[in-house]
Protein backbone atom coordinates (compact mmCIF):
# COMPACT_ATOMS: atom_id res chain seq x y z
CA UNK A 1 0.00 0.00 0.00
CA UNK A 2 2.83 2.40 0.88
CA UNK A 3 4.50 1.81 -2.49
CA UNK A 4 1.26 2.49 -4.34
CA UNK A 5 0.62 5.69 -2.34
CA UNK A 6 4.11 6.99 -3.13
CA UNK A 7 3.68 6.26 -6.84
CA UNK A 8 0.31 7.97 -6.93
CA UNK A 9 1.66 11.00 -5.08
CA UNK A 10 4.62 11.37 -7.44
CA UNK A 11 2.57 10.95 -10.58
CA UNK A 12 -0.19 13.27 -9.42
CA UNK A 13 2.43 15.94 -8.87
CA UNK A 14 2.96 15.92 -12.64
CA UNK A 15 -0.59 17.13 -13.24
CA UNK A 16 -0.81 19.45 -10.25
CA UNK A 17 0.31 22.44 -12.28
CA UNK A 18 -2.53 22.07 -14.77
CA UNK A 19 -5.04 21.79 -11.93
CA UNK A 20 -3.64 24.92 -10.32
CA UNK A 21 -4.00 26.76 -13.61
CA UNK A 22 -7.64 25.74 -13.70
CA UNK A 23 -8.05 26.89 -10.07
CA UNK A 24 -8.84 23.40 -8.84
CA UNK A 25 -7.52 22.49 -5.41
CA UNK A 26 -7.69 19.34 -3.34
CA UNK A 27 -8.60 21.42 -0.26
CA UNK A 28 -10.96 23.76 -2.08
CA UNK A 29 -13.79 23.16 0.41
CA UNK A 30 -11.59 22.88 3.52
CA UNK A 31 -13.30 25.91 5.07
CA UNK A 32 -16.61 26.23 3.22
CA UNK A 33 -17.59 22.52 3.34
CA UNK A 34 -14.97 20.39 5.10
CA UNK A 35 -17.34 17.40 5.37
CA UNK A 36 -18.15 17.13 1.65
CA UNK A 37 -16.09 14.00 0.95
CA UNK A 38 -17.39 12.31 4.08
CA UNK A 39 -20.99 13.08 3.08
CA UNK A 40 -20.47 11.75 -0.45
CA UNK A 41 -18.70 8.62 0.77
CA UNK A 42 -21.40 7.83 3.31
CA UNK A 43 -24.00 7.85 0.53
CA UNK A 44 -21.75 5.81 -1.75
CA UNK A 45 -21.04 3.14 0.86
CA UNK A 46 -24.74 2.82 1.59
CA UNK A 47 -25.71 2.57 -2.08
CA UNK A 48 -22.99 0.16 -3.19
CA UNK A 49 -23.56 -2.11 -0.22
CA UNK A 50 -27.08 -2.61 -1.57
CA UNK A 51 -26.30 -2.43 -5.30
CA UNK A 52 -22.57 -2.84 -6.07
CA UNK A 53 -23.31 -2.91 -9.80
CA UNK A 54 -24.13 0.83 -9.58
CA UNK A 55 -20.42 1.71 -9.37
CA UNK A 56 -19.72 1.30 -13.09
CA UNK A 57 -22.68 3.41 -14.29
CA UNK A 58 -21.66 6.23 -11.96
CA UNK A 59 -18.08 6.12 -13.23
CA UNK A 60 -19.36 6.08 -16.81
CA UNK A 61 -21.56 9.11 -16.12
CA UNK A 62 -18.48 11.09 -15.08
CA UNK A 63 -16.71 10.09 -18.31
CA UNK A 64 -19.70 11.16 -20.37
CA UNK A 65 -19.90 14.45 -18.52
CA UNK A 66 -16.24 15.34 -19.05
CA UNK A 67 -16.12 14.48 -22.76
CA UNK A 68 -18.96 16.89 -23.60
CA UNK A 69 -18.37 20.55 -22.64
CA UNK A 70 -15.89 19.43 -20.00
CA UNK A 71 -16.61 18.34 -16.42
CA UNK A 72 -19.41 20.81 -15.77
CA UNK A 73 -22.32 18.58 -14.73
CA UNK A 74 -24.13 19.23 -18.03
CA UNK A 75 -24.91 15.51 -18.47
CA UNK A 76 -27.15 15.79 -15.39
CA UNK A 77 -29.44 18.50 -16.80
CA UNK A 78 -33.01 17.75 -17.85
CA UNK A 79 -34.65 19.27 -20.92
CA UNK A 80 -38.39 19.80 -21.37
CA UNK A 81 -38.10 19.14 -25.11
CA UNK A 82 -35.66 16.21 -24.72
CA UNK A 83 -32.68 17.94 -26.34
CA UNK A 84 -30.20 17.67 -23.44
CA UNK A 85 -27.10 15.47 -23.36
CA UNK A 86 -28.88 12.79 -21.34
CA UNK A 87 -31.47 12.47 -24.14
CA UNK A 88 -28.86 11.64 -26.81
CA UNK A 89 -28.53 8.04 -27.93
CA UNK A 90 -25.12 7.40 -26.30
CA UNK A 91 -26.52 8.55 -22.94
CA UNK A 92 -29.86 6.80 -22.96
CA UNK A 93 -28.34 3.83 -21.15
CA UNK A 94 -26.81 5.96 -18.38
CA UNK A 95 -28.27 5.28 -14.97
CA UNK A 96 -27.81 6.69 -11.51
CA UNK A 97 -29.24 10.18 -12.04
CA UNK A 98 -31.61 9.86 -9.08
CA UNK A 99 -28.75 8.70 -6.89
CA UNK A 100 -26.63 11.72 -7.86
CA UNK A 101 -29.55 13.95 -6.86
CA UNK A 102 -29.73 12.16 -3.53
CA UNK A 103 -26.04 12.72 -2.87
CA UNK A 104 -26.33 16.35 -3.92
CA UNK A 105 -29.28 16.82 -1.53
CA UNK A 106 -27.18 15.40 1.32
CA UNK A 107 -24.34 17.76 0.44
CA UNK A 108 -26.78 20.70 0.25
CA UNK A 109 -28.06 19.84 3.71
CA UNK A 110 -24.52 19.95 5.07
CA UNK A 111 -23.31 22.95 3.04
CA UNK A 112 -26.04 24.89 1.19
CA UNK A 113 -25.15 26.58 -2.11
CA UNK A 114 -21.48 25.61 -1.85
CA UNK A 115 -20.53 22.42 -3.73
CA UNK A 116 -21.19 22.04 -7.45
CA UNK A 117 -22.88 19.06 -9.04
CA UNK A 118 -19.75 18.69 -11.19
CA UNK A 119 -17.63 18.22 -8.08
CA UNK A 120 -20.17 15.88 -6.50
CA UNK A 121 -20.11 13.68 -9.62
CA UNK A 122 -16.31 13.71 -9.69
CA UNK A 123 -16.14 12.56 -6.06
CA UNK A 124 -18.78 9.91 -6.74
CA UNK A 125 -16.70 8.55 -9.63
CA UNK A 126 -13.54 8.37 -7.48
CA UNK A 127 -15.37 6.56 -4.70
CA UNK A 128 -17.03 4.21 -7.21
CA UNK A 129 -13.56 3.02 -8.22
CA UNK A 130 -12.16 2.86 -4.69
CA UNK A 131 -15.16 1.02 -3.26
CA UNK A 132 -14.82 -1.50 -6.10
CA UNK A 133 -11.31 -2.33 -4.79
CA UNK A 134 -9.59 0.06 -7.14
CA UNK A 135 -7.18 2.93 -6.41
CA UNK A 136 -7.86 5.95 -4.24
CA UNK A 137 -6.66 9.43 -5.16
CA UNK A 138 -7.13 12.97 -3.97
CA UNK A 139 -9.57 14.87 -6.17
CA UNK A 140 -8.84 18.49 -7.09
CA UNK A 141 -12.09 20.42 -6.53
CA UNK A 142 -13.60 23.80 -7.34
CA UNK A 143 -15.55 23.07 -10.51
CA UNK A 144 -18.62 25.15 -11.30
CA UNK A 145 -21.77 23.90 -13.02
CA UNK A 146 -22.63 24.71 -16.62
CA UNK A 147 -26.07 25.79 -17.75
CA UNK A 148 -26.02 24.41 -21.30
CA UNK A 149 -26.69 20.80 -22.32
CA UNK A 150 -27.12 19.90 -26.00
CA UNK A 151 -27.78 16.38 -27.24
CA UNK A 152 -26.06 16.95 -30.60
CA UNK A 153 -22.75 17.63 -28.85
CA UNK A 154 -22.46 14.03 -27.65
CA UNK A 155 -20.62 13.16 -30.86
CA UNK A 156 -17.55 14.06 -28.79
CA UNK A 157 -18.03 10.81 -26.87
CA UNK A 158 -15.76 7.92 -27.96
CA UNK A 159 -18.13 5.28 -29.39
CA UNK A 160 -17.65 1.55 -28.73
CA UNK A 161 -17.30 1.05 -32.49
CA UNK A 162 -14.31 3.40 -32.85
CA UNK A 163 -10.94 2.38 -34.27
CA UNK A 164 -7.63 3.53 -32.81
CA UNK A 165 -7.42 6.61 -35.07
CA UNK A 166 -10.82 7.91 -34.00
CA UNK A 167 -10.14 7.09 -30.36
CA UNK A 168 -6.84 8.97 -30.27
CA UNK A 169 -8.42 11.98 -32.01
CA UNK A 170 -11.34 12.17 -29.58
CA UNK A 171 -9.06 11.83 -26.57
CA UNK A 172 -6.60 14.39 -27.95
CA UNK A 173 -9.49 16.85 -28.28
CA UNK A 174 -9.72 16.69 -24.47
CA UNK A 175 -5.95 17.00 -23.98
CA UNK A 176 -5.71 13.31 -23.17
CA UNK A 177 -2.90 11.32 -24.78
CA UNK A 178 -2.60 7.75 -25.97
CA UNK A 179 -1.53 6.53 -22.54
CA UNK A 180 -4.66 8.08 -21.01
CA UNK A 181 -6.65 6.27 -23.70
CA UNK A 182 -5.43 2.79 -22.80
CA UNK A 183 -5.45 3.48 -19.06
CA UNK A 184 -8.98 4.89 -18.95
CA UNK A 185 -10.29 2.16 -21.27
CA UNK A 186 -9.53 -0.23 -18.43
CA UNK A 187 -12.51 1.24 -16.59
CA UNK A 188 -14.29 -1.51 -18.55
CA UNK A 189 -13.03 -3.86 -15.86
CA UNK A 190 -16.30 -3.09 -14.03
CA UNK A 191 -19.83 -2.97 -15.35
CA UNK A 192 -22.11 -4.40 -17.99
CA UNK A 193 -23.18 -3.46 -21.49
CA UNK A 194 -26.27 -3.91 -23.62
CA UNK A 195 -25.89 -6.25 -26.57
CA UNK A 196 -26.60 -3.49 -29.10
CA UNK A 197 -23.32 -1.79 -28.19
CA UNK A 198 -21.29 -4.62 -29.71
CA UNK A 199 -23.68 -6.97 -31.58
CA UNK A 200 -22.47 -5.66 -34.95
CA UNK A 201 -19.28 -7.61 -34.21
CA UNK A 202 -21.40 -10.78 -34.05
CA UNK A 203 -23.84 -10.36 -36.93
CA UNK A 204 -23.20 -7.26 -39.04
CA UNK A 205 -19.53 -6.36 -39.03
CA UNK A 206 -19.33 -5.25 -42.67
CA UNK A 207 -23.02 -4.47 -43.19
CA UNK A 208 -24.17 -7.78 -44.70
CA UNK A 209 -26.45 -8.58 -41.71
CA UNK A 210 -25.98 -12.34 -41.55
CA UNK A 211 -24.54 -14.82 -39.02
CA UNK A 212 -21.27 -15.14 -40.95
CA UNK A 213 -20.63 -11.38 -41.02
CA UNK A 214 -18.43 -11.40 -37.93
CA UNK A 215 -15.50 -9.42 -36.60
CA UNK A 216 -12.50 -11.66 -37.37
CA UNK A 217 -10.45 -10.06 -34.59
CA UNK A 218 -12.78 -11.40 -31.88
CA UNK A 219 -11.64 -14.68 -30.32
CA UNK A 220 -13.95 -17.46 -31.66
CA UNK A 221 -14.90 -19.11 -28.36
CA UNK A 222 -15.69 -15.74 -26.80
CA UNK A 223 -17.73 -14.82 -29.86
CA UNK A 224 -19.76 -18.03 -29.50
CA UNK A 225 -20.42 -17.21 -25.86
CA UNK A 226 -21.57 -13.72 -26.76
CA UNK A 227 -23.86 -15.05 -29.48
CA UNK A 228 -25.46 -17.37 -26.94
CA UNK A 229 -26.35 -14.31 -24.87
CA UNK A 230 -27.16 -11.86 -27.66
CA UNK A 231 -29.36 -13.76 -30.09
CA UNK A 232 -29.68 -11.04 -32.74
CA UNK A 233 -29.06 -7.45 -33.72
CA UNK A 234 -32.51 -6.66 -32.34
CA UNK A 235 -31.66 -7.51 -28.73
CA UNK A 236 -32.03 -4.20 -26.91
CA UNK A 237 -32.41 -5.47 -23.36
CA UNK A 238 -29.85 -8.16 -22.53
CA UNK A 239 -26.90 -7.09 -20.39
CA UNK A 240 -23.46 -8.72 -20.68
CA UNK A 241 -20.60 -8.45 -18.18
CA UNK A 242 -17.71 -6.47 -19.66
CA UNK A 243 -15.21 -8.33 -17.47
CA UNK A 244 -16.81 -11.78 -17.01
CA UNK A 245 -16.37 -13.20 -13.55
CA UNK A 246 -15.18 -10.02 -11.84
CA UNK A 247 -17.36 -7.27 -13.29
CA UNK A 248 -17.92 -5.75 -9.84
CA UNK A 249 -14.21 -5.64 -8.96
CA UNK A 250 -11.75 -3.06 -10.27
CA UNK A 251 -8.75 -5.20 -11.23
CA UNK A 252 -6.36 -6.01 -14.08
CA UNK A 253 -8.49 -8.72 -15.69
CA UNK A 254 -9.51 -6.29 -18.44
CA UNK A 255 -5.96 -6.39 -19.82
CA UNK A 256 -5.90 -10.19 -19.76
CA UNK A 257 -9.15 -10.31 -21.72
CA UNK A 258 -8.09 -7.76 -24.33
CA UNK A 259 -4.72 -9.49 -24.78
CA UNK A 260 -6.63 -12.69 -25.64
CA UNK A 261 -8.87 -10.81 -28.12
CA UNK A 262 -11.79 -11.00 -25.70
CA UNK A 263 -12.40 -7.27 -25.28
CA UNK A 264 -16.14 -6.71 -25.55
CA UNK A 265 -16.14 -3.61 -27.74
CA UNK A 266 -14.46 -2.91 -31.04
CA UNK A 267 -12.76 0.00 -29.23
CA UNK A 268 -11.23 -2.49 -26.79
CA UNK A 269 -9.86 -4.67 -29.56
CA UNK A 270 -8.58 -1.56 -31.36
CA UNK A 271 -6.07 -1.06 -28.56
CA UNK A 272 -4.12 -4.04 -29.92
CA UNK A 273 -3.57 -2.25 -33.25
CA UNK A 274 -1.25 0.43 -31.87
CA UNK A 275 2.27 -0.38 -30.69
CA UNK A 276 2.11 1.68 -27.49
CA UNK A 277 -1.35 0.62 -26.33
CA UNK A 278 -0.65 -3.00 -27.24
CA UNK A 279 2.56 -3.01 -25.21
CA UNK A 280 0.76 -1.46 -22.24
CA UNK A 281 -1.96 -4.10 -22.41
CA UNK A 282 0.50 -6.98 -22.65
CA UNK A 283 2.53 -5.63 -19.72
CA UNK A 284 -0.49 -5.38 -17.44
CA UNK A 285 -2.03 -8.61 -18.67
CA UNK A 286 0.68 -10.32 -16.64
CA UNK A 287 -0.95 -9.00 -13.47
CA UNK A 288 2.47 -8.19 -12.04
CA UNK A 289 2.18 -4.40 -12.02
CA UNK A 290 -1.03 -3.64 -10.15
CA UNK A 291 0.37 -0.67 -8.22
CA UNK A 292 1.75 0.83 -11.41
CA UNK A 293 -1.59 0.59 -13.21
CA UNK A 294 -3.52 1.92 -10.23
CA UNK A 295 -1.19 4.93 -10.09
CA UNK A 296 -1.59 5.49 -13.85
CA UNK A 297 -5.36 5.29 -13.55
CA UNK A 298 -5.40 7.87 -10.76
CA UNK A 299 -3.31 10.29 -12.82
CA UNK A 300 -5.47 9.88 -15.93
CA UNK A 301 -8.65 10.36 -13.94
CA UNK A 302 -7.32 13.62 -12.51
CA UNK A 303 -6.36 14.77 -16.02
CA UNK A 304 -9.78 13.91 -17.40
CA UNK A 305 -11.46 15.55 -14.42
CA UNK A 306 -9.63 18.78 -15.24
CA UNK A 307 -11.06 18.91 -18.77
CA UNK A 308 -12.51 22.29 -19.77
CA UNK A 309 -13.73 23.01 -16.24
CA UNK A 310 -15.59 26.14 -15.21
CA UNK A 311 -14.03 27.85 -12.18
CA UNK A 312 -14.11 31.11 -10.24
CA UNK A 313 -17.09 33.21 -11.28
CA UNK A 314 -17.90 31.04 -14.29
CA UNK A 315 -21.07 28.96 -14.27
CA UNK A 316 -23.03 28.45 -11.07
CA UNK A 317 -23.56 26.13 -8.10
CA UNK A 318 -26.81 24.32 -8.87
CA UNK A 319 -29.11 23.54 -5.96
CA UNK A 320 -30.48 20.57 -7.90
CA UNK A 321 -28.37 18.83 -10.48
CA UNK A 322 -31.13 18.32 -13.03
CA UNK A 323 -32.11 21.99 -13.38
CA UNK A 324 -30.29 25.30 -13.62
CA UNK A 325 -30.90 27.85 -10.90
CA UNK A 326 -33.64 30.40 -11.49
Amino acid sequence: MATRDVMVALLLAAVAASCATAQLQEKFYSESCPSVEEVVRKEMVRALSLAPSLAAPLLRMHFHDCFVRGCDGSVLLDSANKTAEKDALPNQTLRGFDFVERVKAAVEKACPDTVSCADVLTLIARDAVWLSKGPFWEVPLGRRDGSVSISNETDALPPPTANITVLTQLFAAKNLDIKDLVVLSAAHTIGTSHCFSFSDRLYNFTGRVNPSDIDPTLEPFYMAKLKSKCASLNDNTTLVEMDPGSFKTFDLDYFKLVSKRRGLFHSDGALLTDAFTRAYILRHATGAFKDEFFADFAVSMVKMGNTDVLTGSQGEIRKKCSVVNH
